[in-house]
C-alpha cells in the first residue's frame, strides 16, 4: 500500500493579524479610476503648456506623470489579474503579475530619468527664453492633482507594494511640482531661464531616489526573496518557541504576490503528540506565521531526522 505524507496547508481564520489590502475594494478602485482620471487631464495639459512655452521642466514633469498614469493602469491590470482563477499551466493563477508590473514601473522610470537628464545637460548650456508665470500656474495645479491623489492612497500604502509605489510618486510629483512653482516664480524676477535644466535634474533625481526602492523590493519578490517586513530569524525564533515544537528547518519564504506571501518547511514535533494534538500545534503555527503576513503555509511533519508523519492509503 502507498504512503502519503501529512501536508499542511493554510486556512481562512476569523481575522487577520496584518493589515491586508481590499482589492475588491470599491473605494480603493475609485481611488485607481480617480488618479488615472486626474493624472492624465493634467498631462495633456502640462505637457501642451510645456511644448508651447518651451520649458524642460514642464515637460519632464508631464513624461513624468505620464509614466505614472501608465504605472496605474498596470497595477489596476494587475489586481484584477489577482483574481483570475489558477490553471493547470498556472496552479497560482496571475497573482505574480503584481510583482512583474512593480519591476516594469520602475524600469519605466529610470528610462524616464535618463532621458530627462540629457536633455536637461544639453539645455543648460541653450537655455530657452521662457514664461515664469505660466510654469508656476501649471506647475501649482499639478501640486493639487498630485497631492489629492496621494491622499487617496495613503491608507492603504503599507500593504501592497504597488499601492505604495503609487502613494510614493504621487507624493514626490506634489513636491517637484512645488520646485517648479519656485523655479517659475524665480525665472520671473531674475529671468535665469537655465534654472529650468537645473530644476529638471533636480526631478530626475527625486524620481531617481523614490524609484530605486520599489526597484529593488520589486526586483527581490521577482527572484523569490523573503518579503520585505519578513525577518526570517525573527520569525524562525518565534516558532521554535511553540510548546510542542522541537525544529523548524528547510523553510522557504517568498512572495505569491505583491500582498500574498507563501510558506513551506520542516516542522519537527515530539514522538508522543496523537494526530489531533499536531493537527493542533500546525493550526497555532500558521496561526502565529499570520503575524508575518504569511497566509498560505505547507508543512510537513516529522519526528527525527529519518522519520516523518506517515499515513497508509487504503
Amino acid at each position: 500500500m502507498a504512503k502519503i505524507s501529512f501536508m499542511s496547508h493554510s486556512h481562512d481564520h476569523g481575522h487577520s493579524h496584518v493589515s491586508a489590502l481590499d482589492l475588491n475594494s470599491k473605494k480603493l478602485r475609485n481611488s485607481f479610476y480617480i488618479g488615472i482620471f486626474l493624472n492624465s487631464a493634467f498631462v495633456i495639459i502640462e505637457a501642451a503648456v510645456g511644448w508651447s512655452q518651451n520649458s524642460l521642466a514642464l515637460l519632464s514633469d508631464a513624461g513624468h506623470n505620464l509614466s505614472d498614469v501608465v504605472s496605474l493602469i498596470l497595477a489596476l491590470i494587475a489586481f484584477k489579474l489577482m483574481y483570475s482563477k489558477a490553471t493547470q499551466s498556472y496552479t497560482y493563477g496571475y497573482k505574480k503579475v503584481t510583482v512583474l508590473v512593480a519591476l516594469l514601473n520602475a524600469l519605466i522610470l529610470f528610462a524616464a530619468v535618463g532621458g530627462i537628464i540629457f536633455e536637461a545637460v544639453f539645455r543648460f548650456y541653450n537655455p530657452q527664453p521662457l514664461q515664469g508665470k505660466v510654469m508656476a500656474i501649471v506647475a501649482f495645479i499639478g501640486i493639487i492633482i498630485n497631492s489629492l491623489t496621494a491622499y487617496f492612497f495613503m491608507k492603504d500604502k503599507d500593504t501592497d507594494l504597488n499601492v505604495k509605489g503609487a502613494y510614493l510618486h504621487m507624493a514626490a510629483d506634489a513636491l517637484v511640482s512645488l520646485g517648479v512653482v519656485i523655479a517659475g516664480v524665480v525665472i520671473i524676477f531674475t529671468n535665469w531661464f537655465w534654472l529650468d535644466s537645473v530644476m529638471s535634474i533636480v526631478i530626475a533625481l527625486v524620481i531617481l531616489y523614490g524609484t530605486w526602492s520599489l526597484f529593488t523590493q520589486s526586483l527581490k519578490l521577482a527572484l523569490d526573496g523573503v518579503p520585505e517586513g519578513v525577518d526570517f530569524n525573527k520569525l524562525k525564533e518565534q516558532i521554535l518557541g511553540i510548546e510542542g515544537v522541537k525544529d523548524f528547518k528547510h523553510l522557504h519564504i517568498w512572495a505569491l504576490s505583491t500582498t500574498e506571501n507563501a510558506l513551506t518547511a520542516h516542522l519537527q514535533v515530539e514522538k508522543s503528540l496523537s494526530h489531533n494534538e499536531i493537527e493542533k500545534l500546525k493550526d497555532k503555527v500558521k496561526h502565529e506565521l499570520e503575524h508575518y503576513n504569511v497566509h498560505h503555509t505547507t508543512l510537513e511533519i516529522y519526528f527525527n531526522d529519518r522519520e516523518f508523519l506517515e499515513e497508509e492509503m487504503l
